[in-house]
């Protein structure tokens, strides 16, 4: 049953002829009332095919708000919380890929889409946690500049051994995933031992090598949704629970961590998304010539996906 706020936002959003992109991590409220819910890959390819729609509100980070203006230069993208930065995306800014680039002139740059625009016009291809090792088994190239998460980068080094996977930066991470950990694991095992578990390629290698399965939040919904297990330990954000306990009320899901919390994503609320509509706050704009450098990245990776 939606609230009075909810249904007045669903009002608003038809007034405007707006639509609502939310990511998974968004709370239990924002996600009833999103137009399409999704990991990185699943929002960038929805992103990519917006027509109708004046006006996008974007209920994730800036990376991703950002990424919806390139494919979208005509559209309004608004960001309801403007302070809504991933810490990780601010690892690796566009000089530094530059001189990452001098050192190793024959490796491809891959980057995950979790990096600001600025520095996705200096990649040749983006990739997201679905589709990482499809992106970099694409390349010709045998040695790859990857970044800015090391711990994605490790998971794509351990699917294809012949490519080189050189981390740029050293040590970039999700602050959230590096919150999970065998101990914890172990003691879920032994209490769940008919679970799944279900970890994110940012999380630490050891935590990688000892899940069931490893997969984007996307795949974690498909891999709920279609497997005859009954109970699964979901080693992500919290907030990937909510959606899949409301969609698929007939199993079991154990947030491997209840405060594993991605605390940016959490400052979008309903309020906030009223105002974004009632106001056109905050408008997320990328230049010009950065843009375009950054689409031809983003329209690779679409491809190959």
């Amino acid at each position: 049953m939606l609230n009075k706020l909810q249904k007045e936002i669903i009002e608003l959003k038809k007034e405007k002829n707006a639509i609502i992109l939310a990511h998974n991590y968004q709370t239990g409220d924002i996600q009833e009332i999103a137009d399409f819910l999704g990991d990185s890959l699943e929002l960038c390819i929805k992103a990519s095919q917006i027509e109708d729609a004046d006006m996008v509100v974007f209920c994730g980070v800036d990376f991703m708000a950002e990424t919806a203006a390139i494919l979208n230069p005509e559209k309004l993208i608004v960001l309801p919380d403007k302070n809504a930065e991933c810490p990780m995306a601010h690892m690796l800014k566009a000089e530094e890929i530059k001189t990452y680039k001098k050192r190793y002139p024959d490796a491809a740059v891959v980057l995950y889409v979790n990096t600001l625009a600025e520095a996705k016009a200096e990649a040749d291809i983006l990739c997201t946690s679905a589709n990482a090792v499809k992106v970099v088994e694409s390349l010709d190239n045998d040695r790859i500049l990857f970044g800015p998460d090391t711990n994605l980068g490790w998971f794509v080094s351990h699917q294809l051994k012949d490519k080189e996977i050189i981390p740029a930066p050293e040590g970039g991470h999700c602050y959230v995933h590096k919150m999970f950990n065998l101990a914890d694991l172990y003691f879920l095992r032994e209490k769940y031992p008919e679970a799944d578990i279900l970890v994110h390629p940012e999380c630490d290698a050891e935590v990688q090598e000892y899940a069931d399965y490893v997969l984007s939040t996307g795949g974690m919904m498909a891999h709920a949704k279609t497997s005859d297990k009954t109970t699964f330990i979901i080693a992500t954000e919290y907030d990937l629970v909510t959606r899949l306990r409301r969609e698929n009320p007939g199993k079991t899901f154990i947030p491997a961590l209840d405060d594993a919390l991605c605390e940016t994503m959490k400052l979008h609320t309903l309020e906030k998304v009223k105002n974004s509509l009632l106001n056109q706050e905050f408008v997320v704009k990328v230049p010009e010539d950065i843009a375009k450098k950054a689409k031809t990245a983003i329209d690779r990776m679409l491809d190959v996906s």
